[in-house]
């Protein structure tokens, strides 16, 4: 392939500023006028192996900087309207909405799962070895409805989504890009199906590297499509078999795959319908190291955690948080893909690596669990009751893990959301699990749209945390304003008060300097704020002891502040006293200077 390619755009070749699904698996029906012409034999049969190309630059985050973008757009071809381009670029620019890398797997998980209402039984990732540089490369299978020419021409495009369903998770027709060249430059798709009693199989390439390493000004995409209803496969040509040939010729170069015998034998495994996407030439981080691990665990995917390799000794405390789903999810892409789907499937698999991945909802392993009930506040919309499933891990006490696992559409979109104030020891333990389809996601659906009703959530999970904390954290020991005000209202004799009020609380729990109180409650202060408490009910008594606690929690984050700015301006005064001294020094060689002068 010549570096002026951008020259050869044929008939089959997809503009990525067309309509767009983001419906890996699925795809719509026909709508192209399809010519059958004899079948084509490849050009390319018995080409010697030729390597795999890749880009200069091989970390994500930096592969854009150096992209030059031409100053002349080249014209539109006779009898082509103009209209706006897609630059290559835009391919990058647009995956760096995923900032994580398992967002971005999570996507192409998500497309699979939707495949379900198609009769898709499993989805299937994996790593393969790449024959031509022996690098590593990503493989998801599906065996959904598959996709045919018309469907995979919607999948490559941008924007278009043909996912309607209130069940289906994909809705913004942009994930399959932005989660293939977020995980590596180039990403080849193959899909059977069969529409209207015609079987058809197809492949596209979508290469960030093709397009760069041959200067192209606008998005395009190589296809072929085969016709194999009849007893031969025959070609699918919408122009010329010259321009299906050109194609598969790109294909061939660009792809893992050298012949057109193995480029076909990818359909081996797929049966008669389905869809298999293969990502490769994976990106690095700064280290120039793969960013997904496939050595640490043969059963896994991992993302490096540096925490883990810095040499430093570890507290066995630490230890046993790192050992908790909580902290494993965001380096273990099996930890994570155990919670992402709230329902468990009942006739679909998630396999990792050759193993199902065993769904986990944290929710049935609660202990005094509750379920409270929850209406969305919303003028225009008529929302249903959502149900808050909220208690006390299993490891509680001894594990300070807490936060809401809040779900959309039935996917995990933000886990342990920690709601109650940092460093607070309030909460402790106390976990969550909602599903929230009345607020919508980001586009990378690992957070949620900062709208009105997004803060009336938060307002609402905080007040159930400390509601919840209230009723419940003396199970484990914990003491509360509430049961300290009711042993002193029933006291009768000198009492040891074993805990510290939150204020007197840093976070390590207790200050260095905190002793034991002795209160002996005097009668008459005891009548008084029995008499404050005539004709207030439980529930007012409740509202007052929270507000109190949220007092107590601004007070702490106040102190640590100024804690830190106390640090602050000791650290400058000891520079500046420093400065002072490194001064009078040189001053005093100066006066030598002189004298001796």
């Amino acid at each position: 392939m010549s570096p002026n390619a951008k020259t050869v755009v044929a008939a089959d070749v997809v503009h990525l500023d067309s309509d767009d699904e983001d419906d890996v698996g699925g795809g719509g029906g026909g709508g192209l006028s399809l010519i059958e012409t004899p079948q084509v034999p490849s050009t390319t049969a018995n080409a010697a192996v030729a390597p795999l190309e890749t880009l200069e630059c091989r970390s994500f985050w930096k592969a854009g900087e150096s992209y030059v973008t031409p100053n002349v757009v080249s014209q539109a071809a006779p009898g082509m309207l103009e209209h706006a381009r897609v630059h290559p670029k835009f391919l990058h620019s647009n995956a760096t909405s995923h900032k994580w890398a398992f967002g971005a797997i999570a996507e192409l998980l998500d497309n699979a799962v939707d495949e379900i209402q198609n009769g898709a039984t499993f989805v299937k990732i994996d790593k393969i070895d790449i024959a031509k540089n022996n690098s590593p490369a990503l493989v998801f299978q599906d065996d959904g409805a598959g996709m045919d020419p018309n469907g995979i021409r919607k999948c490559m495009s941008l924007g278009y989504s043909s996912k309607k369903s209130n069940t289906t998770i994909g809705q913004y027709g942009n994930g399959f890009k932005t989660s293939t060249m977020r995980l590596g430059a180039d990403a080849i798709v193959f899909s059977r199906s069969t529409r209207s009693g015609k079987a058809t199989q197809s492949v596209g390439l979508l290469s960030y590297t093709f397009l760069r390493r041959t200067g192209q000004d606008d998005v395009i995409v190589p296809m072929i499509d085969i016709d194999i209803s009849k007893e031969r496969p025959q070609p699918i040509i919408y122009g010329s078999s010259e321009d299906w040939s050109t194609n598969l010729d790109i294909l061939l170069k660009w792809s893992p795959f050298s012949t057109k015998d193995e480029l076909l034998q990818q359909f081996d495994d797929i049966g008669t319908h389905g869809t298999k996407v293969i990502i490769y030439n994976l990106w690095l981080n700064d280290e120039g190291i793969y960013e997904l691990s496939f050595d640490d665990d043969d059963e896994d995917i991992r993302l490096r955690d540096e925490s883990v390799h810095d040499g430093k000794r570890v507290h066995p405390k630490e230890l046993e948080r790192r050992s908790h789903i909580s902290y494993h999810l965001r380096y273990s892409l099996r930890a994570y893909a155990s919670m992402l789907y709230l329902e468990k499937f009942k006739n679909f698999k998630i396999i990792l690596r050759g193993i199902p991945v065993k769904q986990f909802n944290i929710a049935d392993e609660f202990r005094h669990p509750e379920i409270i009930k929850y209406k969305p506040q919303i003028a225009t919309i008529e929302q249903a009751i959502t149900e808050i499933k909220v208690g006390f891990i299993k490891e509680a006490p001894n594990l300070a893990v807490c936060g809401f696992n809040v779900y959309h559409k039935n996917r995990l979109i933000r886990p342990f959301w920690k709601v109650t104030m940092d460093g607070s020891a309030l909460g402790n333990g106390v976990v969550g699990v909602l599903e929230a389809n009345f607020i919508e996601p980001a586009h990378d659906k690992q957070d949620f749209e900062r709208s009105s009703i997004f803060q009336r959530l938060e307002a609402r999970l905080k007040k159930i945390v400390y509601d919840y904390w209230i009723s419940h954290s003396h199970v484990f020991g914990y003491r509360t304003p509430q049961m300290a005000a009711d042993n002193i209202s029933n006291a009768t004799s000198v009492r040891t008060v074993a805990a510290p009020p939150p204020h007197m609380r840093n976070f390590t729990g207790v200050r260095n300097n905190f002793q034991p109180v002795q209160l002996t409650p005097q009668p008459a202060a005891t009548d008084t704020s029995r008499n404050k408490l005539v004709g207030k009910s439980v529930e007012e008594i409740s509202q007052e002891n929270i507000q109190l606690f949220m007092k107590c929690e601004e007070y702490v984050k106040k102190e640590t502040e100024m804690e830190q700015a106390v640090r602050n301006l000791e650290k400058e005064l000891e520079e500046a006293k420093s400065k002072c001294a490194q001064l009078a020094m040189l001053v005093d060689a100066k006066k030598k200077e002189m004298q001796q002068v």
